[in-house]
């Protein structure tokens, strides 16, 4: 029998004083470069749709998509925005003004502590830029502050792509499920990142870094690599990357 006063940690560091989290209530997220509003199909489909239109290939990973028209994205959005989980939030690039991609907070679990980013879909506009990092960096800061312990990142084992912005974003990597799921009638292997409490001081202080205008030349070029910064962080790194 464990001693109460020096409870066995075999069974399990203890976490004293656990608060459940709140679920993701809507507020908007800001940032110098990207604002996040909760997906709305009149405030941002038609828009989201013109972001989207000839770019079928974003929807590659996607259990969704491609949409033939504007009023078949409409539709999509009008039923899916709103949700508990996913939630879903409309991105917009600050620097251009412009609604260029979507993410989602999904599979929340406040009883664990634990709570999923996905559904990430941006535009050819949005990608590459300063405010695709910090629509990333919002939402991790949000889960965080909440009170979240876990902040996971799941993807298509094949997407390269998503495998290599996650670790990118300061995720570590945990492993492949093999035979996750089918979608669109094709077997996914799902790999799993993942980023937890303690380690998001230090993760956030690379992401304000690499965020800052200081790092930046007058060009807009990087000066330090994010990736850099979070290597110091991430506790297991991709092996195919």
């Amino acid at each position: 029998m464990s001693d109460p006063i020096h409870p066995d940690i075999s069974l399990g560091t203890p976490v004293p004083n656990w608060t459940v989290p709140p679920r993701p209530d809507g507020a908007i997220l800001k940032g110098r470069y990207a604002e996040l509003a909760p997906l709305s199909a009149e405030a941002h489909a038609a828009l989201l749709f013109r972001a989207y239109q000839g770019q079928d290939h974003v929807w590659d990973y996607m259990p969704y998509g491609p949409f033939s028209s504007a009023s078949q994205y409409h539709r999509w959005v009008r039923d899916h925005a709103g949700q508990p989980d996913p939630f879903f939030y409309a991105i917009r690039n600050l620097e251009s003004g412009a609604w260029e991609g979507v993410a989602s907070f999904l599979r929340v679990a406040p009883d664990m502590g634990s709570i999923e980013v996905g559904h990430i879909n941006y535009s050819p506009a949005l990608q590459r830029t300063r405010a695709a990092t910090e629509t990333m960096y919002l939402m991790m800061k949000w889960a965080f502050e909440a009170g979240y312990r876990r902040y996971e990142w799941k993807c298509n084992a094949l997407n390269v792509g998503s495998r290599r912005a996650a670790q990118r974003l300061g995720f570590s990597y945990e492993g492949v499920f093999r035979q996750a799921a089918v979608v669109k009638g094709r077997n996914r292997d799902t790999a799993w990142f993942a980023a937890i409490d303690s380690e998001w001081p230090a993760l956030k202080e690379a992401f304000e870094a690499w965020l800052s205008p200081a790092n930046f030349d007058s060009n807009g070029q990087q000066l330090e690599r994010l990736g850099d910064l979070t290597g110091l962080v991430r506790t297991a790194s991709d092996p195919t990357l």
